[in-house]
């Protein structure tokens, strides 16, 4: 979700700039089920424009007729959609409305909190009360220093509402090593997913950030001089169809820890590559080798590079997630626990 708060402040930041006002909605709350939980925000303009979504579609409009008031009068307010009776997703959301105002500090906060890769906490008050207008709306928390999206809004009488809470991680990043066209396929599919994706390609065949569409940095290097840089939130895809080169970048990952490593190649590639690891990295772990997936991907037939780049990140975000894939149509309860 991360992405999508990101892309909804450097709108915000447009709109304000052009005189346009902002009015930020997020789910609350939900009774039963809903197509998207709590947590969810959407940006809506003065100009009539949206940012995000807090449903598949189906509610958008409806939220965007209600929040007429929040621009006119600069109040917060609660609204409930009831899903029940109008498309049969047997959930009744509770959706915040707030005047959605950044200060440039705020922004450039925001930035290096970004760029430094650090979680922030979003708090709302609310009440669970159809257009309930009182004082409420949100606070973010970054790393030094807090904002309320709102200018008006009161921090004294805030706490004395509920609060919804939410904690967001650094954006997901992938981190591709590798140069060649499957590369860049995979490059601009998980840019499609919001995801941060960096890549490092060969040092005789230096590429540009024009030949990797929707990539975020790009440096051409040798495995032996290469910086490597892995937290929680990032996946490695080794894709330089070149085994001694896989090689020697296992073996900088090995003390990186990990979550996810996938290579390119043949099951009996994988084996070779494991076996030459034991002659090169002591002590090495059964728990790092539980991170190589190889071949990556998930077994759905893929074949083109478009179709082998959705193996892969299905696969990845399966493990991000702590799934077994299976077919949706032989769940009978809940799809989300």
């Amino acid at each position: 979700m991360t992405h999508e708060f990101k892309n909804i402040v450097n709108q915000a930041i447009t709109n304000q700039n052009k005189g346009i006002k902002n009015v930020l909605a997020t789910v609350v709350y939900l009774e039963g089920s809903s197509y998207r939980k709590p947590g969810v925000r959407m940006l809506l303009s003065s100009d009539g424009k949206m940012v995000g979504a807090v449903s598949g579609g189906c509610v958008e409009k409806e939220v965007q007729r209600r929040a007429k008031s929040v621009f006119e009068t600069s109040n917060s307010k609660v609204i409930t959609y009831d899903g029940r009776y109008r498309l049969g997703c047997e959930g009744i959301l509770y959706i915040l409305l707030e005047p959605f105002h950044l200060s440039p500090e705020f922004f450039e906060d925001f930035e290096v909190s970004l760029k430094n890769r650090d979680p922030f906490q979003i708090d709302s008050s609310f009440k669970k009360e159809d257009e309930y207008i009182f004082n409420i709306g949100s606070m973010i928390k970054l790393k030094n220093n807090s904002y309320s999206f709102s200018p008006s809004l009161n921090e004294e009488t805030f706490d004395t509402h509920e609060i919804f809470q939410q904690t967001l991680q650094p954006c997901f990043r992938l981190l591709i090593i590798g140069g060649e066209h499957d590369a860049v396929k995979l490059c601009a599919s998980a840019s499609l997913l919001g995801w941060e994706v960096d890549v490092i390609t060969s040092e005789k065949d230096p590429k540009q950030l024009t030949d990797f569409p929707g990539a975020n940095s790009i440096i051409a290097v040798s495995p032996e001089i290469a910086e490597l840089s892995v937290d929680n939130e990032t996946a490695v895809v080794l894709m330089n169809h070149n085994y001694v080169k896989d090689l020697k970048y296992l073996i900088k990952l090995e003390p990186l820890h990990p979550f996810y490593i996938g290579i390119l190649g043949s099951a009996k590639r994988r084996e070779q590559l494991q076996n030459e690891l034991f002659h090169y990295t002591t002590d090495l772990s059964e728990k790092f080798l539980d991170t190589i997936y190889s071949p990556a991907g998930l077994n759905i037939g893929a074949i083109t590079p478009e179709e082998i780049a959705l193996s892969i990140l299905s696969e990845i975000l399966a493990i991000t997630r702590k799934k077994t894939p299976v077919s949706l149509r032989t769940l009978t309860g809940k799809i989300h626990a």
